[in-house]
């Protein structure tokens, strides 16, 4: 006896969809075969089979001290050691 099935269409970007189509069919998936497989992850743990958790306020306090840095220098660096030199720098001050 054969399953009913529906058809499901999504919207997700074209370079996403090509590198993911890419590395699925490297694992021998297609990309209805991935979506099967998530889609019977969430049926059988009844949950999102990927950990999904909100910053705490740590974390959201160095998310912020980090854009206000990246908007106050954006400095470029010609090398990794140039790179090293200034972080140096910058953590004695």
């Amino acid at each position: 006896m054969t399953a009913h099935t529906s058809m499901l269409h999504i919207r997700v970007e074209d370079d996403i969809k090509v590198q993911a189509t890419q590395a699925l069919t490297a694992m021998g998936l297609s990309m209805s075969d991935a979506v099967r497989l998530f889609l019977n992850r969430v049926v059988i743990d009844q949950a999102f089979p990927l950990e999904l958790k909100v910053p705490n306020a740590e974390t959201r306090a160095a998310m912020q001290e980090s854009r206000a840095m990246m908007a106050k220098q954006r400095t470029r660096f010609a090398s990794a050691n140039e790179l090293f030199a200034d972080l140096e720098k910058n953590s004695r001050q």
